[in-house]
């Protein structure tokens, strides 16, 4: 007996728009931009790759333009923000589990990395908001997560400032680049606890 394939789930309507950002598909004209902030050694102290040299870069910006309408397990929407024109942040949404496999997904992880350049207005806050409305309005989802260096104390506050709980510390689960191991925060969100922003 075969199995049905899930279905292919429609691309949300973009761009989103709040007071103060639009959220948009990445472009290759963000390359700049986004190699900018991403080739910053400090912005990504805590993310799960290491500030981006041109080849990786140029992978990393393959993969972004291309995410624009998940299905499936390991697929994932890029959104890149923009703030009065100018390019401050991306977003990612990545879905991870589903109950079978004709089931859409039903649990997604957010994930963000922002200028420094444009932080303490709040910025990443609105974004994030924005990326939650979405993913809970177009996308079938139960669940959305985050996972994070407990370190990272910018990401822990902008996750319980969009409404996410923390949920769990595992120690010394994560193998770092220079070979040490480090620990990881979970935080969830709850479809039946999202307020939407607007």
């Amino acid at each position: 007996m075969s199995v049905e394939a899930a279905p292919r789930l429609a691309p949300p309507a973009l761009p989103v728009r709040t007071e103060r950002l639009m959220l948009r598909t990445v472009q290759p004209g963000d390359r700049e931009a986004i190699g900018r902030y991403c080739g910053d050694d400090e912005v990504t102290r805590y993310l799960p790759f290491p500030s981006l040299d041109d080849e990786a870069l140029t992978a990393r910006m393959s993969r972004l333009v291309a995410a624009t309408a998940p299905s499936v397990p390991d697929e994932f929407l890029a959104l890149a923000v923009e703030h009065e024109g100018t390019l401050v942040g991306d977003l990612m949404l990545r879905f991870t589990d589903r109950h079978g496999p004709t089931d859409p997904p039903a649990i997604a992880e957010l994930g963000w990395v922002f200028s420094p350049e444009h932080g303490g207005r709040g910025l990443a806050t609105e974004a994030a908001r924005a990326l939650v409305d979405l993913a809970f309005a177009h996308y079938p989802l139960h669940r959305l997560m985050a996972r994070l260096d407990p370190r990272n104390v910018a990401s822990a506050r902008l996750c319980e400032r969009i409404g996410m709980q923390l949920e769990g510390h595992t120690r010394e689960d994560y193998a770092e680049r220079d070979g040490t191991w480090s620990d990881t925060a979970v935080y969830g969100l709850l479809r039946r606890e999202w307020t939407p922003a607007r």
